[in-house]
């Protein structure tokens, strides 16, 4: 079975998406109407703006989305059977199997983005990524620590991300080497994305989620939040609200859909970040790059 997975914030690079805009009249159509619901033109800094204009958190997320969302409408012979996404990939995942309409996916994730940057600026936050450690004793270490900080995305095996207080992320990083992990460091993020100190973003997008028109979709998805395959429109709503605050189970997700009868896994988007994750959750998935 074919299935497809969409990329989150960090996959981002300066040129990104200039070749489908300048050899698809579909593409360019798509980009300049991105344009006019954004109120800017995302284009001129995706296309020639720095690493630092491509860092800001309103620009990324809907950059990100656009190139992943616009490749897949000009790929031949797209007919995914399933598809999943990296935290703010499964935006575009839903746009691609015809959950959400391009305008409004484009619309939630410019709204997420600016809620999570409101978020991220009420109080300071982090997060770390911790490498070799069982999942089980990184979640312990982290319920061991005083304040907020918790499992945050499950990458692959040995690789996790933590998010949260950065008091709490600190101790939590000397607690993580001390109990064994080959590395524990603080990543060059504006917050605690998928932690409890998203609650003030996931308030203000569950409002915009709930007042938007998901459609049944072509195939499903295997949402962050239960890493199972979900094709009913109210129980994506439900788990796309969740997400924010909750950890992105990837790790959990991919071993579904192999399980489920994944044989191919295609990324689409910039960069090849899944398709190196997926090589390490199981060593025989057949990867390959839109």
């Amino acid at each position: 079975m074919k299935a497809y997975v969409f990329p989150g914030q960090g996959a981002q690079f300066t040129g990104m998406g200039k070749d489908l805009y300048e050899n698809s009249a579909l593409a360019k159509e798509l980009f300049e109407k991105a344009n006019e619901i954004l109120g800017f033109r995302i284009t001129d800094i995706m296309f020639e703006g720095t690493a630092e204009e491509l860092k800001e958190t309103k620009v990324t997320q809907p950059a990100v989305f656009l190139h992943s969302v616009i490749l897949a409408k000009t790929l031949e012979n797209f007919k995914p059977e399933m598809v999943a996404g990296h935290s703010l990939g499964e935006f575009s995942a839903l746009v691609a199997n015809g959950a959400l309409s391009f305008e409004d996916g484009l619309k939630l994730v410019s709204q997420r983005a600016l809620a999570m940057q409101k978020a991220c600026e009420i109080k300071p936050s982090t997060m770390a990524a911790v490498l070799g450690l069982a999942d089980n004793i990184v979640e312990e270490v982290c319920a061991s620590i005083d304040g907020v900080v918790v499992a945050a995305n499950y990458n692959c095996p040995g690789q996790l991300v933590i998010s949260g207080e950065i008091s709490a992320v600190e101790k939590a990083c000397e607690a993580m080497k001390a109990a064994g992990a080959k590395r524990a460091l603080l990543l060059p993020v504006g917050g605690a994305f998928h932690s409890p100190m998203m609650e003030p973003a996931r308030e203000e997008l569950a409002a915009a989620i709930e007042a938007t028109t998901f459609s049944t979709p072509i195939c499903p998805v295997y949402q962050n939040v239960t890493a199972t395959a979900v094709s009913d429109p109210a129980e994506i709503k439900k788990n796309l609200i969740i997400q924010l605050t909750a950890p992105v189970k990837w790790t959990q997700s991919v071993q579904q859909m192999i399980a489920d009868g994944a044989t191919l896994f295609t990324e689409v988007g910039p960069g090849k970040v899944l398709a190196g994750l997926i090589g390490k959750i199981d060593k025989e998935a057949a990867t390959a790059n839109a």
